[in-house]
């Protein structure tokens, strides 16, 4: 879980149809989030915001549930930003090598089928 926030006075996210915003008497709702920020305004916070994956949004009642693969969280962003940036190149070098360990895998794969036909 990566935050727990009670008092949200207002949410704004981003979803396939664009950004919409929930107030707290909104009625029930489920969408789908894209990648961006989701913002929340408290008491004691002006403006919040989280940087957030693709995921889903649910909202019943006074409860707001978000469930995303990935978030980050600041009030400045500026520094949001660049530490998406920096998570993200981490995560494409990540992926470089998971995509080259997969191709190692499905090559030797390919390799011992075609002996077996031979056999």
């Amino acid at each position: 879980m990566f935050a727990d926030i009670a008092g949200v006075r207002r949410i704004v996210v981003d979803t396939p149809a664009g950004s919409f915003g929930l107030l707290p008497h909104r009625l029930d709702c489920v969408t789908a989030l894209t990648p961006g920020l989701l913002l929340y305004e408290t008491q004691e916070h002006d403006e919040v915001f989280l940087a957030v994956d693709e995921g889903v949004l649910v909202k019943t009642g006074p409860q707001v549930l978000v469930s995303v693969r990935r978030a980050m969280g600041g009030t400045d962003l500026a520094h949001l930003h660049a530490r998406v940036e920096r998570e993200y190149l981490t995560l494409d070098e990540d992926e470089r090598s998971l995509r080259e360990v997969s191709a190692k895998l499905e090559n030797g794969f390919l390799h011992r089928f075609a002996e077996v036909q031979r056999d």
